[in-house]
C-alpha cells in the first residue's frame, strides 16, 4: 500500500539505526533482547516477542541493520527501541506500522 508520505518508511528506518547506534547501555529507553533459534528468519516473531504484536517488523529489521525483510537475523543480543521510544519515533517520522491505526494510506493519529 502506497503511504501518503512515500518517504515516511525510509526516514522511521534511518531513526531507528541512530538510536541503536547512539544508545548507552544504562539508557532505559531501550530494549536488550537475545534472539533466539526459532527467529533468525521470522523478524515478526521477534516483533510478537518483544512488543506483543507482529506489526513491528520493521523496527526489528531496522535494530538489526537489515537490508530486507528475507535477510537472516543473527543469533545472539540486538538493541530495539522500547514501546515508548518506539512510538515517538514513529510520530517524528510519520510512520505507523499498525493496519487498524492506518487510514486512508496515512496514520490516523497524522495531520
Amino acid at each position: 500500500m502506497i503511504d501518503t508520505n512515500t518517504i515516511a518508511a525510509a526516514k522511521f528506518y534511518r531513526l531507528i539505526r541512530e538510536f541503536v547506534a547512539t544508545i548507552q547501555p544504562w539508557d532505559t529507553r531501550a530494549v536488550y533482547y537475545d534472539v533466539k533459534p526459532d527467529e533468525v528468519r521470522d523478524l515478526t516473531l521477534v516483533s510478537k516477542r518483544v512488543y506483543g504484536n507482529r506489526d513491528e517488523s520493521l523496527a526489528v529489521m531496522a535494530s538489526a541493520g537489515l537490508n530486507h525483510i528475507d535477510q537472516e537475523l543473527k543469533q545472539g543480543r540486538m538493541v530495539l527501541p522500547n514501546s515508548t521510544t518506539l512510538y515517538q519515533l514513529k510520530r517524528q517520522s510519520g510512520f505507523e506500522s499498525v493496519a487498524d491505526l492506518r487510514e486512508n494510506f496515512k496514520p490516523v493519529w497524522a495531520e
